[in-house]
C-alpha cells in the first residue's frame, strides 16, 4: 500500500469519527442543495441543459487540438503569449522566471484549482515573491497554511468562530460579525491590489474563437487581479477551452446553478491581451496551457468524457463519502468523485489507485454533474486500469485467483463454505475472537462479531424446498 493511500485511511478514519467536523460540513451541503434545487426549477428544462453543455464539451474535447490552436492563434494576433507547459514543473518555471524578468515582488491571485495542482505558490515563494489568494475562502485557508478543502467553497469546514479566532491571531480584529470579518480582509487585499506587479488567475473557459479567457467570481476579485497588476497570467488545463463565444450562454448558468445555486454568477468577465485603443486591462498577458498527463488521459477513448469536468463541485456534495470524510481527507488537489477518477491519471495509478476505491458506486455523481460525466463508471474503470497494469498488491492478486477458483465449481463452493464455517467455530470456541489471530477480524473491528451457522444456505434450502 502506497504513502498516500495509508494517509488516505488515516485521515477518514480519523475524520469520519469527528461528529463535529461532520456536523459542519453536513450543515454547509444541506445549504448548498437546497440553493441548487431551487436554482434547477429555474430552468424550464435542466435536463435539456445538462444536455447541451455536455455537447459543447464533447465536441471541444474530442477537437482539441483545432480548438486550443484557434485559441493560440487569436492570443497572439492580440499581443498576447501563449506558454505550452508539459508537465507542473515547466508551468512553474515559466511563470517564476517571468517574475523575475519582471522584477515582480508581490503577486495577487484569483482562485484557481490548476495553480494548486501545479503548487505555484510555493515556487513563487522559494524565489522570493510574495503571494496573496485574494478569494476569501482562499485567503482564509492561506492563513490557516492549509490548501483547500472544497473545488468551490475552499473553507467550507470552518465556522464564523473559526474564522474569527484565525482573523484575531492573523490580523489583529476583535468581532465574530461576518461583515467585519470581511471588512477586515478587504483592507488587507486592497492593499495588494495595488502592489502587486502580476495577477495570476485560472480560467473557468478558454474560448477558441475570440483569445479570451473566461472569469467566474462571486466577489469580484478576479477582476482586480486583472485590473490592476501591470502583467497578468492565467494558468489553465488545456481541457477548458470552449469552441465558441456563444457556449458561454449555455455554460455559464449551468456553472453556477450546479456550483453554487445562483441563476447567474455575480461576476462573469472575459479577459484577454489590451489592445493599444483600450485602457482596461494587463500591459502583459500570458497564458499557461497545461497538460500534466491531460493527453494521456485524451488518448483512452473510455475516459476521455473526464476531461469534460467544469470544477462546479456538484460530484462532491452529492458523495456520501465526501459528505463523511471532507475535502483534507484525500490529501489531493481534486477531491471527492472527479478528484478520485483525475487524480490517479495526474498524478500515477500506482500511489492513488486507492481513491477508485474510495466510493460507494452509488451513481449519485453521475446524476448531478452537469455534462453528464459517467463518474461512477470512470471509478470502476480506474480500478480496471489497475489491475490491468498489475499496481495491485500481489497478495491481493493471490487471494482474488483464489477466489475465483473456488467461485468456479458448484462442488468446490460448497467444501470451501464448510471449511470456512469449521475454521471459524474452532476459533471462536478456543477464545480467538477480537484478537488479532481472529479470522474474521477484518469484519468485527467494524461490525457486530460473526454468528457462524451450522448449516450453509444451500442446506437450509434443500431442507425446506428439496433438489439442488
Amino acid at each position: 500500500m502506497s504513502t498516500a493511500a495509508h494517509e488516505f485511511l488515516r485521515n477518514a478514519a480519523t475524520k469520519s469519527a469527528d461528529l463535529g467536523h461532520r456536523k459542519i460540513l453536513q450543515f454547509a451541503i444541506d445549504q448548498h442543495e437546497a440553493a441548487v434545487q431551487r436554482g434547477k426549477s429555474r430552468f424550464l428544462d435542466w435536463p435539456a441543459a445538462r444536455q447541451k453543455a455536455h455537447e459543447i464539451k464533447w465536441e471541444a474535447v474530442n477537437h482539441l487540438d483545432r480548438y486550443l490552436l484557434q485559441f493560440e492563434e487569436k492570443v497572439k494576433e492580440r499581443g498576447g503569449h501563449v506558454f505550452w507547459a508539459a508537465n507542473a514543473e515547466e508551468a512553474r518555471q515559466y511563470i517564476t522566471d517571468l517574475a523575475k524578468a519582471r522584477g515582480v515582488h508581490m503577486v495577487v491571485k484569483s482562485k484557481s484549482m490548476v495553480t494548486e495542482e501545479i503548487h505555484l505558490t510555493q515556487a513563487l515563494e522559494a524565489n522570493g515573491v510574495e503571494v496573496l489568494e485574494t478569494d476569501l475562502g482562499e485567503f482564509i485557508v492561506q492563513l490557516r497554511n492549509e490548501p483547500p478543502y472544497h473545488i468551490v467553497t475552499p473553507a467550507m469546514h470552518l465556522t464564523r468562530k473559526d474564522i474569527a479566532a484565525l482573523f484575531r491571531e492573523k490580523l489583529g480584529t476583535n468581532t465574530e460579525d461576518p461583515q467585519q470579518l470581511v471588512a477586515a480582509a478587504r483592507v488587507v487585499l486592497r492593499e495588494a491590489f495595488f502592489k502587486a506587479e502580476m495577477g495570476v488567475s485560472g480560467a473557468n473557459f478558454v474560448v477558441a474563437d475570440s483569445g479570451m479567457i473566461a472569469l467566474t467570481t462571486n466577489e469580484g476579485n478576479g477582476r482586480l487581479c486583472t485590473s490592476f497588476p501591470k502583467v497578468h497570467v492565467a494558468v489553465t488545463g488545456i481541457e477548458k477551452v470552449i469552441p465558441r463565444m456563444q457556449d458561454l450562454a449555455t455554460l455559464w448558468p449551468v456553472l453556477s446553478t450546479a456550483g453554487t445555486g445562483q441563476a447567474v454568477t455575480v461576476y462573469n468577465t472575459l479577459v484577454g491581451p489590451r489592445l493599444p485603443h483600450e485602457v482596461d486591462g494587463p500591459e502583459e498577458f500570458h497564458v499557461v496551457l497545461l497538460d500534466n498527463g491531460r493527453s494521456e488521459l485524451l488518448a483512452d477513448p473510455e475516459q476521455r468524457d473526464a476531461l469534460h469536468c467544469i470544477r462546479c463541485g456538484a460530484c462532491l456534495n452529492v458523495c456520501p463519502v465526501y459528505r463523511t470524510i471532507g475535502g483534507h481527507a484525500y490529501g489531493t488537489t481534486y477531491q471527492g468523485p472527479i478528484g478520485s477518477v483525475l487524480t490517479p491519471h495526474f498524478r500515477g495509478l500506482k500511489d492513488f489507485q486507492h481513491l477508485s476505491s474510495a466510493s460507494s458506486l452509488c451513481g449519485a455523481c453521475s446524476d448531478a454533474c452537469p455534462v453528464k460525466i459517467d463518474l461512477h463508471h470512470h471509478l470502476l474503470h480506474n480500478r480496471r486500469n489497475a489491475v490491468k497494469e498489475g499496481e495491485r498488491p500481489w497478495a491481493e492478486r493471490l487471494a482474488f485467483k483464489a477466489w475465483r477458483w473456488g467461485m468456479a465449481g458448484a462442488t468446490r463452493f460448497g467444501w470451501l463454505g464448510a471449511v470456512a464455517r469449521f475454521g471459524l467455530r474452532a476459533a471462536q470456541s478456543v477464545g480467538l475472537s477480537g484478537t488479532a489471530l481472529d479470522p474474521a477480524g477484518p469484519w468485527s473491528k467494524n461490525h457486530a462479531d460473526l454468528t457462524v451457522p451450522k448449516k450453509s444456505f444451500r442446506a437450509l434450502w434443500k431442507e425446506e424446498h428439496g433438489g439442488h
